[in-house]
């Protein structure tokens, strides 16, 4: 096995892999080669000669009292020998605990090892590779990727080749009126990164999660890339519409206007990848009665009494707002009271004040909406 060195180096640079972990997979193949083709019993080591560049296969057997129950054991008794025996025939001089290592030369075993070998240094590489892809990809959940579509099932599942992997958008994880077709290029997040250990490492992508939005909006806007502005909570009703909370850590950036851009190019982007799903901008705030109403926009409310748990952990938000604001709240389908809860962290109730009780106009609604951002600010 001369050269072996040469081999890891030229996998090594072949595969992306550092050498260090070439040679630890080449000295398990060897090893459990040897076990294959001499003993599956035999405390069998592999080591690499730096000098010579090559690799041997050694066995490890350890010296104990001769009253030891290991000799009893048939399979035991093959990783240790009697003290008197070990005296005997190998150096009078040994004692309890030493280590004796006979090595072997695997050539000496014919087709069978070589045949063996090759098999073995294939899977632990192949293995090693996957689990190099593993990390990698998993370190990239919710991070952007993108790819270009190889194949598209019976189920819709759409395959997607990501440099070196394929991975996977499955059905339930596109926007709805989504389709794609072979040899398209799109964009997703990572979702999830699983092993098996029979089809190997699995990568599924989303492009419903609303960490897809806060990607494209990284991408898209350099002051939240930058970190000047950053994305505090999201939440998506996928293809339909979605709400962003932002925040600005410099007092000279406008977190909301530089999220959406001159004229609105910048979001429009974004939502023109969404398949044209509308995204309200919401400047964030850490006082929940101010944040719930903001949330609540386009609707303009009157108040917000917050309820809390026995732990003092908020539950519920009760808004109070005019009739004429009710729909606008609700949104259609119940979207924009669903968003707003979602983005929020709490169930919210609408409670509703007759147009004849007294908020009548919209400028009274405007000025107690203007009321509560001053009580606050």
């Amino acid at each position: 096995m001369e050269k072996i060195l040469d081999i890891v180096e030229a996998i090594a640079n072949e595969k992306g892999l550092t050498s260090e972990a070439v040679k630890e997979a080449i000295k398990t193949a060897f090893v459990q080669t040897a076990k294959r083709v001499i003993d599956a019993d035999y405390a069998f080591e592999a080591t690499i000669d730096e000098a010579n560049k090559s690799i041997k296969v050694v066995r490890t057997i350890t010296v104990v009292d001769d009253n030891d129950e290991r000799l009893q054991d048939e399979h035991l008794s093959k990783e240790v020998i009697a003290i008197s025996e070990a005296r005997r025939e190998y150096d009078d001089q040994l004692e309890l605990g030493d280590e004796l290592q006979q090595e072997y030369d695997l050539e000496d075993y014919g087709r069978t090892a070589a045949a063996n070998l090759n098999r073995e240094l294939e899977y632990h590489i192949q293995r090693l590779i996957e689990n190099e892809l593993y990390n990698k990809y998993k370190s990239k959940i919710n991070q952007l990727v993108s790819g270009r579509v190889t194949r598209v099932d019976a189920s819709n599942a759409t395959y997607i080749e990501v440099d070196e992997v394929k991975a996977v958008l499955p059905f339930k994880s596109r926007i709805k009126g989504e389709s794609f077709s072979v040899g398209d290029v799109l964009r997703a997040v990572v979702r999830r990164v699983h092993m098996d250990k029979e089809q190997g490492i699995y990568i599924e992508l989303s492009r419903t999660s609303p960490k897809f939005l806060e990607a494209l909006l990284r991408l898209e806007v350099p002051e939240i890339q930058e970190g000047s502005v950053v994305i505090e909570r999201s939440a998506r009703i996928p293809g339909q519409r979605a709400k962003v909370a932002l925040s600005s850590l410099h007092p000279q950036v406008d977190a909301v206007g530089s999220t959406v851009g001159v004229k609105g190019v910048r979001i429009n982007a974004v939502s023109q990848e969404l398949n044209g799903e509308n995204i309200d901008c919401i400047e964030y705030t850490d006082i929940l009665e101010l944040f719930v109403s903001r949330a609540m926009s386009p609707a303009i409310i009157t108040s917000v009494e917050i309820e809390k748990d026995e732990e003092g952990k908020a539950t519920k938000a009760i808004i109070t707002l005019p009739s004429d604001q009710k729909s606008k709240a609700i949104g259609k389908s119940g979207i924009n009271v669903r968003l707003a809860s979602m983005l929020c962290g709490v169930e919210i109730e609408l409670n509703e004040i007759d147009s004849q009780d007294g908020s009548t106009t919209k400028e009274e609604q405007k000025d107690g909406v203007d009321a509560l951002e001053a009580l606050f600010n």
